[in-house]
């Protein structure tokens, strides 16, 4: 049995790490523990860079803190003006007790001008989300992504295949060595 370190008590991000490794690697058995880190980024990150490094510094936390772990996983969502719009997105960093690193991207999507200009004002996006579609703890349920989708693509969905893509490294280790 193999045990994942996840850098979040989320039950979203706990779920979409189970569901993208198990998908990867169905003949593995695993286990989740969840350990709450500090990104070290700012609450809610304004680009890709950002975003990431708050990935990473989780994991350096929760790797030193659980030394005997098999997994370690980093999520971090972000958002950045571009192209004219506000987009929302999310890294996943994952890194083995060998110290192999991979990273994934959730899908990104541009998020109505409501939210975005909440966010101006210094509301982090999931808060946001709840004043402008009526919810409560959106963070911690479908997302953004899954409100404006109509739950056709859920945060959890999003994620786990972020997390699928971060596990590219790790399923073709002859090519990533």
């Amino acid at each position: 049995m193999k045990k994942i370190i996840v850098a979040s008590k989320n039950p979203v991000k706990l779920k979409a790490a189970l569901i993208g490794f198990s998908k990867m690697f169905p003949k593995e058995k695993f286990v989740i523990e969840a350990v709450s880190a500090p990104s070290g980024v700012s609450d809610q990150p304004q680009n890709e860079a950002e975003a990431l490094q708050g990935a990473i510094n989780r994991i350096k936390i929760i790797q030193r803190a659980n030394p005997k772990a098999d997994f370690y996983v980093g999520m971090e969502g972000g958002i950045e003006e571009k192209h004219g719009g506000m987009e929302a997105y999310a890294w996943i960093v994952i890194k083995s007790r060998e110290g192999v690193v991979g990273k994934g991207k959730t899908c990104t999507i541009y998020l109505p001008e409501k939210i975005r200009q909440l966010i101006k004002k210094g509301k982090e996006l999931g808060e946001a989300d709840d004043i402008v579609f009526g919810q409560k703890n959106s963070k911690q349920k479908n997302g953004a992504v899954g409100i404006l989708t109509g739950n056709i693509i859920t945060r959890t969905k999003s994620y786990a295949e972020a997390v699928v893509c971060a596990l590219i490294p790790f399923k073709n280790k002859k090519l990533y060595s």
